[in-house]
């Protein structure tokens, strides 16, 4: 996956959020901010994108996007039912009218046989409560699992907005 890649989707988010006039939050763990380093790496993302929370640890999920400490330790940092309430957290937490967030293991270690390294779970959210959630198990190196969560997090922010 290469960065000329993923700023391609976000100079093709740029242009739907601005005719749109829609707002974006993050909330990222295993990608560690290169969502949001995607995108204000162009000029004007300042018109759509409002915030990102980069929220690595289990207690800053919980402190920043009110993920109850409850469902991490029933289902586990990295899962889908994590992914959707980082999504909606970030949502409430910010001004945002759509979300997308990500929680998966990068490696090269944390992995185990129900989730091995390279899975990640996705959550896309909007205030009109429309909302995607998907899991991939990505291949490679450590960049290259951060890499690809963001293009595939992207990708999945550009499907939701583009629905009616």
């Amino acid at each position: 996956m290469k960065w000329k890649e993923i700023i391609s989707l976000v100079n093709n988010l740029a242009v739907i959020f601005t005719e749109k006039n829609l707002k974006l939050a993050v909330a990222e763990s295993c990608t560690g901010g290169l969502i949001a380093a995607s995108i204000t790496e162009i000029t004007g993302s300042s018109f759509w994108f409002e915030r990102g929370f980069v929220t690595y640890s289990n207690l800053s999920k919980q402190e920043m996007l009110d993920v109850p400490e409850s469902m991490i330790v029933k289902y586990g940092a990295v899962s889908k039912q994590v992914a959707v309430a980082m999504a909606e957290g970030a949502l409430k937490h910010s001004e945002a009218d759509v979300s997308l967030s990500v929680t998966g293991i990068a490696g090269p270690s944390g992995g185990s046989s129900d989730k091995p390294i390279g899975t990640a779970y996705f959550a896309w959210s909007s205030r009109g409560e429309h909302s995607l959630q998907d899991h991939q198990i990505f291949t490679g190196d450590r960049q290259d699992v951060r890499f690809k969560s963001c293009h595939f997090a992207l990708k999945g922010l550009i499907k939701l907005v583009q629905e009616p």
